[in-house]
């Protein structure tokens, strides 16, 4: 289902995206527990989840995402900020992190 802006148009949303290499399905449970708990994630922004697998034809890391409108951008950042914090109170290194409209660091 796509949401639609008050003149019928899709909504165009934004991600930030966490690929979360070497977490296993316990800790990433717990980190997605806390993330649906802080009010940092609320609505407007959405939280897309997909866990990760091992197994044979079937292996991918763990991936957040952070969705968002172009006018929820600051809300976002704010988030990605407060995500970062959660991940390495689980030890998950952060590499790095692609900010729509911005250029890498």
């Amino acid at each position: 289902m796509t949401s639609s802006s008050p003149s019928g148009t899709p909504d165009e949303r934004l991600g930030i995206a966490f690929a979360l290499a070497g977490v296993d399905e316990l800790t990433f449970t717990r980190i997605l527990r806390d993330v649906m708990h802080d009010p940092a994630f609320r609505r407007p922004l959405q939280v897309q989840a997909q866990e990760p697998r091992s197994g044979p034809g079937d292996s991918h890391s763990a991936r957040l995402t952070l969705a968002f409108l172009p006018e929820d951008r600051e809300l976002a950042v704010n988030a990605m900020q407060r995500l970062k914090t959660l991940l390495l109170r689980y030890g998950v290194q952060v590499d790095s992190i692609v900010v729509p409209g911005e250029q890498s660091t």
